[in-house]
């Protein structure tokens, strides 16, 4: 069937089709590198006409054009399942970012059950195929459940958003779309791949001799999980899996050395499963209509059954800071929120469950306070007001570049003096002080 006609009867400017949104509205604004761009702009020219407009984003890469012309977010109510450093920036100079707290396996079930109402959604895709269908690029996430909510849904289409296989639900229907607009193709975002640091070499070298052939592989965002990913593909390790919700240039580095090949895994063997992808462009044109990747919906990637179905399952991820009893933040400094719990709980639980599977939690050992004061990341209790992202019942391996510590089975004890091994030698006198004080510290305990 040709569907050309429907798609020109469809098409309209990026100016008509906001026109639909009314005061008072819940709209999505795309997640990921999906974030609208011509529709925002569209939008600000409508800012004195609305009002109370309250907009759902994920992990916003492009500054919007409403943050320009409402920049005290009297109009558009900006709220976040989680924050990049975009959404830092804008939060610190004033503009208030609402973080809706999540398990980002409950996402798609919350749009569908809890949310209800999204009024307009709207999000970039790649360009329709023969059959109709837009693929959703390299953001499944929670898409089909913003399209299969939504009041009325408006796709901006985007040539450079490359094409990613599924799985399920990576694309939409050109009958379930009520307008597209074209916008200037503009270049997906790059997250800057900086090489790892000598603290996260060392750090992932004390995983790396947790690892086998075969395993499979989730690796967060941040340096330490990428420098894992750059040493793997240096080693001689092979028939590495991957089964991540996030994507990144790590994955391509050990495909194209021959370490990654998940011939092993027992679930979707062969493929790199994720649910979105965020790198350099050398990424995108990897995943671009690739056979051998497999985009899915996030509540398939990181549903905990689901993913520890592999055996060997390898969770890596970072902290902010970790206590003495085990619980570990990864998403705010005191009340002040940095990014969001996102996948990270989801995987801790879903390797523990997997036979063989283990997951780490990795920081360094040391933080620089704005003021150049040096801080221990691990530290006698959190910060008053941090989020635990991981609970201390949860938490299996907490790794930082002098060494690892194994939590289960451990008492608060054992925990005090591993984590205390593992701190930066500069603190530890004084965390075995406070661990007395805590009633925490054994008499006959040695470091």
């Amino acid at each position: 069937m040709n569907y050309g006609d429907e798609y020109r009867r469809k098409l309209v400017s990026a100016d008509e089709a906001v026109k639909v949104i009314k005061s008072g509205d819940w709209i999505d604004y795309g997640p990921l590198c999906g974030q609208v761009i011509a529709l925002d702009q569209a939008l600000v020219k409508r800012k004195d006409e609305l009002e109370d407009i309250k907009i759902w984003s994920q992990c916003s890469f492009y500054l919007p054009e409403i943050f320009r012309v409402d920049p005290r977010g009297e109009t558009f109510i900006w709220n976040t399942w989680h924050l990049s450093a975009q959404d830092r920036r804008v939060a610190a100079g004033g503009r208030p970012v609402y973080y809706a707290p999540m398990r980002y396996s409950e996402l798609p079930r919350f749009v569908r059950e809890h949310i209800k109402t999204i009024d307009v959604a709207m999000m970039q895709v790649a360009p329709m195929d023969n059959h109709g269908f837009f693929n959703f690029g390299p953001q499944t996430s929670h898409c089909k459940a913003l399209c299969d909510t939504a009041k009325i849904l408006i796709l901006e289409v985007n040539k450079n958003q490359p094409r990613c296989l599924g799985g399920y639900e990576e694309s939409i229907h050109i009958s379930q779309v009520d307008y597209i607009v074209e916008g200037e193709n503009p270049p997906l975002p790059q997250l800057a791949e900086s090489p790892p640091t000598e603290v996260d070499r060392k750090a992932a070298g004390h995983i790396l001799e947790e690892m086998r052939d075969g395993c499979c592989l989730q690796l967060g965002i941040g340096g330490m999980p990428n420098a894992v990913g750059k040493m793997i593909a240096e080693s001689e390790l092979k028939d590495m899996g991957c089964h991540s919700e996030m994507l990144v240039d790590a994955f391509v580095d050990m495909y194209e050395a021959g370490r990654l090949s998940g011939s092993k895994k027992q679930i979707d063997p062969e493929k790199l499963v994720y649910t979105f992808a965020v790198g350099s462009q050398r990424l995108y044109d990897f995943i671009n209509d690739n056979p051998l990747c497999a985009s899915y919906p996030v509540n398939y990637t990181n549903n905990i059954a689901i993913a520890s179905r592999n055996d060997n399952l390898i969770s890596i991820n970072n902290a902010i800071e970790v206590d003495l009893y085990g619980q570990v933040c990864s998403e705010s400094t005191g009340t002040r929120i940095i990014s969001g719990t996102g996948g990270q709980l989801d995987f801790v639980l879903a390797a523990y469950e997997s036979r063989g599977g283990k997951s780490f939690i990795c920081l360094p050992s040391t933080k620089s306070e704005g003021n150049g004061e040096i801080k221990s990341t691990i530290v006698p209790t959190l910060t008053p007001g941090a989020i635990v992202t991981d609970p201390r019942t949860v938490a299996h391996f907490i790794v930082s570049e002098y060494g690892k510590c194994e939590l289960k089975g451990k008492t608060v004890w054992q925990r005090a003096e591993g984590l205390i091994n593992i701190a930066h030698p500069d603190f530890r006198d004084q965390l075995i002080k406070d661990a007395e004080v805590q009633g925490i510290w054994r008499r006959t305990n040695r470091l």
